[in-house]
């Protein structure tokens, strides 16, 4: 996860303040209300980004001290801080709005005029009040979701706990006493509050130039809203004979686990008994559907890591002056994060500055509350970089400091772009160059750094449970990142009406996921509310993005380091020629269309699933053979 109080992050806010119309426009802009020149764009663009830029340092200390140090203080000095930011992205998206036709526009002020228009999620009407109850609704929403309870065997059960839960060996009854609970009491009672939510903020949408706040969304992506949309479409066919041939195994093991009672031999996949609360990955009951005699797949890096001498912090743990440094509290988790440093320095990056080792969260104090989720953070657009983490000497977290470290490169090699242009090339771009770099975490590079003994690399018969691990992760995320906001483009544009709310989400379900409800939902229901990212108002489809993303860059990575054998085993670990094509990219942050960056380290300029299949074609070749005179599809 990337952190930066950029255009990016401002986007993501959504409790909008209420603004007179007049206050839409800045000063330098005002002379030119009447009939705007190229000349007043400029000056509104310069205005907005000294603005930003002055805003960023201080709002970005302040996160970092709130999500560091939970106080209701630090809580009211975040939640003032970001109300100055909100109110900052209205103002210029309203102002950018009056520019976007202006003629002679220069490349730089028409790129930065749509970055500006298109940073609202949900732009408010400038009627008197709009702001307001746009903003109590979307409060209400995410406050509703997180005081959700569902029950297990009757007994209350929160949001956190109950999903661990899904993802544990239970009954079919209990899942699905889990799973009615938590989308009956979470999503249903959201119902009113998100149809209206959807009317103010279209209106808001259409007064900053747009049909809706779909196609708002979707303007943020160097095309027309409607050949984004189709790109989507085009990626999705690309990759759905690999989900598909994944989804005709898991349900004949799930079959064979619980009976034709339970989950069908042909058809859809009952919801509730893939692990996750959402279905979204399914990695959770990869025991349940392991390769007999390969399942196992023969290292754990966190077992490695302790092998070595990792030792994980405990609470107990205390220093003292007489503590020997290899003993101090969080010593350990920091060579982790040089282990992860040293990759990027092999590809020629330069080492991390001075005070990111000075100032990272590596581990959970003992004394304070703190967010835990791994987070990668730059507060001053420059280079004071830093990651936010309660790491444990597990494989879990060596790949996410892998992923965080991501963030923090692609940071730093954009910091000399203006700060309208400080960011990734497009959403899905910054989550996926920390998972790309996260593949090439292989047994040969394992090796490399002495982390495994080479007789002890896995056989190529461990390739197959390897590459079924990550695939119920990674491909069966596909469609989930996909109808998500195919869902509330439909709602949005009215093609999914406000009395079609469920059964359009239960369509794109079944279409994409070929999934369906434990029991039979109807219109009182609201199972879309059911998952964060609905009631927090937060886009999706970067996630889908990036998940195809991350291997195109792996692909083209492995081949420019001239990498012989199985993609899947390739780690391009030492490779300056990478390190100097991605940093290429990496510095061009938000300046160019993504098309141009992507080529700038792929060579080609289409978005394409194929490196995707590449990557997991021993499994699909596997997978067919295990399905072979099944009835696969639904």
């Amino acid at each position: 996860m990337k952190i930066a109080i950029s255009l990016a992050a401002l986007a993501a806010a959504i409790a909008v303040q209420p603004l007179h119309a007049e206050e839409a426009v800045a000063p330098a802009a005002a002379a030119a209300a009447a009939t705007p020149t190229a000349a007043d764009a400029d000056a509104f663009v310069a205005e907005a980004e000294k603005t930003f830029a002055d805003y960023i340092v201080e709002a970005s200390q302040t996160a970092w001290v709130n999500a560091t140090f939970i106080t209701d203080d630090t809580d009211a000095l975040a939640a003032s801080s970001g109300a100055k930011g909100t109110e900052l992205s209205v103002k210029y998206a309203l102002g950018a709005a009056k520019y976007t036709d202006v003629p002679g526009l220069s490349y730089d002020t028409k790129r930065k005029l749509n970055i500006l228009r298109s940073g609202l999620v949900l732009p408010a009407p400038t009627k008197p009040g709009a702001a307001q109850e746009l903003n109590e609704i979307a409060t209400r929403l995410q406050s509703t979701y997180g005081k959700g309870k569902g029950t297990l065997d009757g007994k209350p059960i929160n949001g956190s706990d109950i999903e661990a839960e899904m993802g544990k060996p239970h009954t079919p009854d209990e899942y699905k006493e889990m799973w009615v609970s938590w989308h009956d009491n979470v999503g249903a009672p959201m119902r009113d509050d998100y149809s209206k939510l959807v009317s103010i903020a279209n209106e808001g949408s259409k007064e900053l130039g747009y049909k809706d706040t779909g196609d708002l969304w979707r303007g943020g992506y160097d095309m027309p809203a409607a050949d984004f949309a189709a790109l989507t479409d085009r990626l999705w066919n690309e990759v759905k004979p690999l989900y598909d041939d994944l989804h005709c195994y898991v349900r004949t093991k799930l079959n064979e686990k619980y009976g034709d009672a339970v989950q069908s031999k042909t058809g859809p996949i009952r919801a509730d008994l893939l692990g996750n609360m959402w279905a979204q990955e399914w990695g959770n009951i990869y025991d349940l559907v392991a390769p007999a005699g390969a399942g196992d797949l023969g290292y754990d890096i966190g077992d490695l890591l302790k092998a070595k001498g990792f030792v994980e912090t405990t609470p107990q743990m205390n220093d003292t002056p007489e503590t020997p440094e290899t003993q101090k509290r969080g010593y350990w988790e920091k060579q982790m994060f040089k282990i992860g440093e040293g990759f990027y320095s092999s590809l020629g990056f330069a080492p991390l500055p001075d005070t990111f080792w000075e100032r990272t969260q590596f581990i959970k104090p003992r004394d304070r509350e703190v967010v835990c989720h791994a987070s990668a953070w730059d507060i001053d657009n420059k280079d004071d970089l830093r990651v936010k983490m309660c790491t444990k000497v597990n494989s879990d977290d060596f790949v996410t400091i892998h992923h965080e470290l991501g963030h923090n490169y692609y940071q730093r090699a954009y910091n000399q772009q203006p700060v309208l242009y400080m960011g990734g090339a497009n959403d899905g771009f910054h989550e996926a160059i920390g998972d790309f770099i996260a593949l090439s975490i292989t047994p040969d590079y394992l090796v490399k750094i002495d982390l495994m003994a080479k007789d002890k690399v896995p056989s190529a018969d461990k390739d197959v449970g390897l590459l079924l691990r990550q695939a119920m992760d990674k491909v069966a995320f596909l469609p989930f990142g996909l109808l998500m906001d195919k869902w509330r483009w439909g709602v949005f544009d009215g093609s999914i009406p406000a009395g079609g709310y469920e059964k359009g989400w239960n369509d794109l379900r079944l279409k994409y996921q070929g999934i369906v409800p434990p029991v039979e939902r109807d219109e009182s229901k609201f199972d879309p509310g059911a998952k964060y990212h609905i009631p927090g108002n937060t886009p999706y489809m970067r996630y889908f993005l990036a998940r195809i993303l991350q291997f195109q860059f792996y692909e083209a990575a492995c081949k420019q380091s001239g990498w012989k054998g199985p993609l899947h085993r390739c780690s391009f670990f030492g490779n300056k020629e990478v390190g100097e094509k991605l940093n290429a990219m990496l510095a061009m942050g938000a300046s160019k269309p993504w098309p141009e960056a992507l080529q700038a380290f792929t060579g080609s300029k289409e978005m394409s699933g194929k490196a995707m299949i590449a990557y997991f074609a021993p499994l699909q070749k596997w997978l067919k053979a295990q399905n072979k005179g099944k009835q696969c599809g639904w």
